[in-house]
């Protein structure tokens, strides 16, 4: 069996569908057997001849921007990939094409289709114009020219039978993984990485690109209403990036958020992320919706609590793991917060169990469900007890 991967989102600094990919892809490789060959295009030669012009279609950007000559050359340069991706599908004698980024290239194989949530579709005024404009030309046009569309959560799953009308037996969950390295950190490890960062000994964390639907907004309102002595004994740091439409986040933390001790730490290195995780008194991951959410299954791997919003995905990946708030709920934001803040045993017994639970997501597991999505697809017998029935 041999399966070309687009590997696009891979080019630049990973986030998200970066990770998801690379990982994946590195977990079929390490399953493959006999004469299977899993290509993540473009490979490096390609990938430099890129450059920093392509990337997520129809990504958009965070603000106007850009001359009009530059804009021209990416769109060029995004049709160029295109195209040529579709001449490697023709001529590497691949059987089956796997996107794993939302909307297919159109090519003669047979086509595998990652959809990792349904935000742009259910909640179109969270992105950019040019996204929501991309993925209305593109998105459920691609997706009704595969054979087969992956899922990372049955939430999501749920939501594409539901809301788009795809038939159930054409659609499997295939739940992300973790890597080995959100586990316990050694204590030693963690205080090199505060010592190295400025961190405090106590802190409330944020991972994730600052964006609408990650609902950091009522997060750092309800910080900011603590008293002081709560915040200055376990401050907030925010890691990650300001995205699009960040402006009124980006606003409130300049105005008042960063005096009441809200640090913005930026885009965190992969290697520091698990200490950084093992080092907070809580993850705090108030998001409104998710298609699964790796943050709070990182955080519990490492053995830490995590005060998350009942969005359907979370409350499925946690599993009863985390103590769970409303995401329009401010004050029951501030008064969790405030709990932990005064009171480092306060999520102790949904900590309990929390690191074997994390331990059901591996990329290991991912890579054998889509291998039997691709038998599936391809009418292979599988070789194991792997099928397309949804995941329990």
């Amino acid at each position: 069996m041999r399966v070309l991967l687009n590997g696009v989102s891979t080019l630049h600094a990973k986030t998200g569908v970066g990770h998801t990919t690379a990982n994946l892809h590195r977990a079929l490789c390490d399953a493959a057997t006999g004469d299977d060959v899993f290509w993540l295009y473009p490979g490096r030669t390609i990938a430099r001849a890129c450059g920093r012009f392509v990337g997520r279609p129809g990504g958009g950007t965070s603000g106007g921007g850009g001359s009009r000559l530059k804009a021209h050359a990416k769109e060029a340069a995004k049709a160029a990939y295109r195209l040529h991706l579709r001449a490697a599908a023709r001529w590497g004698g691949f059987d089956l094409y796997h996107e794993p980024n939302f909307v297919p290239v159109r090519t003669h194989l047979p086509t595998v289709v990652t959809v990792h949530d349904l935000s742009v579709v259910l909640h179109p005024e969270w992105h950019p114009a040019d996204r929501v404009a991309f993925h209305a030309r593109h998105f459920e046009a691609g997706l009704r020219q595969a054979e087969h569309v992956v899922v990372v959560s049955e939430s999501v799953r749920r939501e594409l039978i539901s809301h788009m009308g795809f038939p159930a037996a054409r659609v499997t969950a295939v739940l992300n993984g973790i890597g080995d390295e959100y586990r316990p950190q050694l204590p030693e490890v963690v205080f090199a990485l505060r010592a190295r960062l400025g961190l405090p000994d106590r802190y409330f964390l944020a991972v994730g690109t600052i964006e609408p639907r990650k609902n950091l907004l009522t997060l750092l309102r309800a910080f900011c209403d603590l008293p002081a002595a709560l915040r200055e004994s376990c401050p907030l740091l925010l890691a990650g990036g300001w995205g699009w439409k960040s402006e009124p986040e980006r606003a409130y933390f300049d105005s008042e958020a960063k005096a009441k001790g809200v640090r913005h730490l930026g885009y965190v290195a992969d290697a520091d992320l698990p200490a950084l995780y093992a080092g907070a008194a809580a993850l705090a991951y108030p998001s409104f919706y998710e298609g699964f959410g790796l943050p709070p299954v990182e955080m519990l791997a490492t053995g830490g609590g995590v005060l998350a919003s009942t969005a359907a995905a979370v409350r499925e990946v946690v599993g009863g793991h985390a103590r769970l708030i409303d995401p329009h709920d401010l004050a029951g934001w501030r008064d969790a917060l405030g709990e932990v803040a005064a009171d480092p045993a306060a999520l102790d017994d949904t900590r309990r169990g929390g690191i074997a639970h994390s331990r059901r997501f591996t990329w290991s597991a991912a890579a054998a469900r889509t291998l039997g999505v691709y038998r599936g697809v391809l009418g292979l017998a599988s070789p194991g007890p792997v099928s397309l029935r949804p995941a329990a």
